[in-house]
């Protein structure tokens, strides 16, 4: 297979992103950033965003004082209400972007691929809203498991491809998506959900998502007068959190990226036990772009694992690699158990159900308030409806 990489450095984030990808997508990535510059820059297009936003998406999503789970912590907390958007997570501000980008380009198809379904029911979501026609590649392992994700998407009119190849799950349906994708991009529009991969996908995706960091940074300066301290977000890919940190960056606010611990952490595993890609990985190329990566001695990706679907990804968008490397960007971990912890104290405290990838940023901040400062911001990416079975069968003493 040839390898195409790109030597431009618009696009990457220091020595990380690139394009490293198959010659046969080199031209539907450079139709998709031509697009994105043109249309960025289009009045009729950017109307047409914030309408669906607004009216769709339900935004602004609004910025929350958790005085319960402050007085616990002992600072004043804020949450930036990502679980109120429309389908219960940020995922619908980047489909909704990148549906529209691929409608005025005149493709007719979306597809994507999905692991816990989140991305895959916000895209069943966008196709829907826009006349789109629909495909998500899951793996049969995460069919079984996301039965009623698969229902959702399904009754919005998306047709789900099980994957039945590999360890069927994530990375076995990122493949067949990408393969699809190549031999069909004339019609089609492969919607990535996360500031991975080949440019110009990670600063596609932080620009839909720096909606989250634009109105957080308006919010608290109304409601505060300042800047708070800390922000908080959790990591899988990193789109959440490169979406409010994006309001932050040019600031003195300590940006701390939190990623999934699992059930421990060590090198030595010949199978992942985690998903902590910033902290414990290494330089490699995944899904076309060079980035820290899980992987073992002999350059083979690791199977990753959280209690979180959400944040089980052996990568991580390689802006944040290159944050994190310049100092920018701290790195924090929160094991299953303390997830699990802050999902309980926030619905107990708050009377939010947070999702199982958000409750990785609560738990981390209940157990490390002495980093957080005075005041802090944490991004509650996701509501946590889809995790009730998965925290059901953990206190039943059952495993993944």
């Amino acid at each position: 297979m040839n390898i195409a990489e790109t030597a431009n450095p618009g696009t990457k984030f220091g020595k990380y992103g690139g394009q490293f990808v198959p010659e046969t997508l080199m031209q539907p990535l450079k139709e998709l950033a031509k697009a994105h510059e043109t249309l960025k820059k289009d009045k009729a297009f950017k109307t047409e965003m914030a309408r669906l936003l607004s009216t769709y998406a339900g935004r602004p999503t609004p910025l929350y004082e958790a005085r319960s789970l402050s007085a616990e912590m002992g600072l004043k907390v804020y949450l930036k209400r990502e679980d109120l958007v429309h389908g219960g997570a940020h995922k619908l501000n980047n489909v909704l972007g990148q549906a529209l980008i691929a409608k005025k380009m005149g493709k007719t198809r979306l597809i994507a691929e999905t692991g816990a379904g989140q991305h895959g029911v916000a895209t069943a979501m966008a196709g829907a809203c826009l006349g789109l026609e629909t495909e998500v590649y899951m793996g049969e392992v995460d069919i079984e498991r996301q039965k009623m994700n698969v229902y959702r998407m399904e009754l919005m009119g998306a047709k789900v491809i099980p994957v039945s190849t590999g360890s069927r799950t994530l990375k076995d349906a990122i493949n067949e998506a990408m393969r699809d994708w190549a031999a069909s991009y004339e019609y089609t529009h492969y919607l990535m959900g996360t500031v991975a991969g080949a440019h110009p996908y990670p600063s596609l995706v932080r620009e839909l998502q720096s909606v989250i960091g634009t109105e957080t940074r308006a919010q608290i300066l109304e409601v505060e007068g300042r800047l708070p301290d800390s922000v908080v977000a959790c990591v899988g890919g990193g789109s959440n959190a490169m979406g409010i940190f994006s309001g932050f960056l040019e600031d003195g606010v300590d940006l701390i990226a939190v990623e999934a611990g699992g059930r421990g952490m060590t090198k030595t595993n010949k199978i992942a036990n985690h998903g902590a890609s910033l902290k414990m990985g290494e330089e490699g190329v995944l899904h076309g772009a060079l980035t820290k990566i899980l992987q073992d001695p002999h350059g083979q990706i690791l199977e990753s694992y959280s209690v979180a679907a959400g944040l089980d990804y052996p990568g991580v968008g390689p802006e944040l690699a290159h944050l994190v490397e310049v100092g920018r960007v701290k790195t924090g971990t929160a094991d299953d158990e303390t997830a699990l912890e802050g999902f309980r104290q926030l619905s107990c405290l708050e009377g939010i159900v947070p999702a199982l990838e958000s409750s990785h940023a609560i738990g981390y901040a209940l157990q490390n308030p002495e980093y957080l400062g005075d005041l802090a911001i944490i991004n509650l990416s996701g509501r946590g409806d889809k995790d009730l079975a998965t925290v059901m069968k953990h206190e039943r003493g059952e495993k993944r």
